[in-house]
């Protein structure tokens, strides 16, 4: 057998297999007496089925088979012991003059070469990292959902602002008749308000569908109708109101701490804004680190400059799918695809340079530490160390999960990395002044 290696260019290679008779004959005539022993030909005792009836029978596919494993196996060997970076997976050259007659074959492979380029994390205009705060505003806001939570629902015959409302909208022509539950304060148009507010339990009122709710989505959902229909809907609907419910939120007491946070963990309003306060700044920081990732691999790919063998991959991106794709769907998502492959070479350069590497105890930390948040949504803030290192365990024990905690271990790992070595600055800001600068 013999390989040998032709580059086109710096990014495009051609990968030639010279496989001889005396390379796959041994395993061939192997395979074809253990066929010989176990087939059953009928006019033949088992095992004494004449060895020229079973090569003509079976040789060719035997002989393909043996090919195919021989050439796969020496051409994944010769790549890693050649240490070649390749994208994508090996593309076989079509040979129009190929016979599996013949007694020796050549095979010609297609190969995408990794690019060589150098990653610069001297970033003279600094990328911004945002640390987001919980306000006063946001604060009451929680404590309200809080109180909604676990207050009380008191049954009324009357609406008034604030109470919820549970009911039936019907318009036969429209093809409506669905039951739905929503708050007075949910209507949008001040006519439908109008004719809600002092309504009583076991009476119809007719209201317009136009801006009855605050968009299409809702009103659909309401109604029970698609968004297609909902849109632009302007009929009269009847509402036939069943119940009429007032919530009445619960009181700021010990009660109501030791309810949501566990027993003696807040013992004071004060101690409920901060706790509440620093509960969402953790929450806020995972966010403003995401963000930060985000920005930094904009950042590298926009100032890391390489090429890829994009025809390459276009052909690879056709063919490696379920389905094969077009010239034009293979272009299509190769272009989709281009800039996340940029990042993974740069970010695959990063950890290999700076050995970043995940070790079995970052991933057991990494569990446990996600362990004591998902207990803690359920009032369970004191697992003893023993239960923690078992449940961990048992979640590592999956292979998916493993694999899922690991990528995430390494993201936190260059996340580290790179608040060491970019050149940042801290902007602090609400988490409304977050959304309305990041995400509009």
């Amino acid at each position: 057998m013999n390989i040998t290696l032709e580059n086109k260019d710096a990014l495009n290679a051609v990968v030639k297999v010279d496989i001889a008779k005396e390379d796959y004959s041994d395993k061939v005539e192997k395979v074809l007496n253990n066929y010989r022993k176990t087939a059953n030909i009928p006019g033949f005792r088992k095992g004494k089925v004449p060895k020229g009836l079973v090569k003509k029978q079976y040789g060719q596919s035997v002989l393909v088979d043996e090919v195919n494993k021989l050439l796969q196996e020496s051409l994944n060997n010769y790549l890693t012991e050649e240490k070649l970076d390749i994208l994508g997976n090996p593309l076989p050259k079509p040979q129009d003059n190929f016979n599996w007659e013949d007694d020796d074959y050549s095979f010609e492979f297609e190969l995408g070469l990794a690019p060589e380029f150098e990653v610069s994390l001297d970033n003279k205009e600094p990328i911004t990292h945002y640390v987001i705060s919980a306000d006063d505003e946001m604060i009451d806001n929680q404590i309200k959902m809080i109180q909604k939570q676990y207050g009380k629902i008191i049954a009324q015959n009357e609406v008034k602002e604030g109470f919820n409302i549970e009911g039936t909208f019907h318009n036969p022509e429209a093809e409506i008749e669905q039951d739905a539950s929503f708050n007075i304060d949910e209507v949008e148009g001040k006519t439908n308000k109008k004719k809600l507010i002092g309504a009583k339990t076991g009476e119809q009122v007719t209201l317009k569908s136009t801006k009855l709710f605050k968009d299409t989505a809702t009103l659909a959902s309401k109604l029970g109708i698609d968004e297609d229909k909902a849109e632009g809907l302007k009929v009269d609907l009847t509402l036939t109101i069943n119940e009429v419910n007032e919530q009445v939120p619960a009181e700021l007491n010990q009660e109501l701490f030791d309810k949501y946070f566990g027993e003696g963990e807040v013992n004071s309003e004060e101690e409920l804004k901060e706790r509440i306060k620093a509960d969402s700044e953790k929450t806020f920081a995972q966010q403003g680190d995401q963000q930060l990732l985000n920005d930094v691999t904009e950042y590298l790919v926009e100032n890391t400059t390489f090429d890829l063998p994009a025809e390459f991959l276009q052909k690879w991106l056709k063919v490696q799918g379920e389905k094969e794709l077009t010239d034009e769907e293979a272009k299509e998502e190769y272009e989709k695809s281009e800039k996340g492959l940029k990042y993974q070479l740069i970010e695959g350069k990063i950890i290999n340079q700076n050995d970043l590497q995940v070790q079995a105890e970052d991933l057991k930390a990494m569990t446990k530490e996600r362990i004591k948040m998902q207990m803690a949504q359920f009032g369970q803030t004191d697992l003893p160390e023993e239960q923690l290192d078992d449940i961990a365990n048992r979640v590592l024990s999956n292979q998916d999960e493993a694999k899922k905690i690991a990528e995430q271990a390494m993201s936190q790992k260059l996340l580290d990395f790179y608040k060491e070595k970019l050149n940042l600055k801290e902007e602090k800001l609400s988490y409304k002044a977050f959304i309305d600068k990041v995400y509009k």
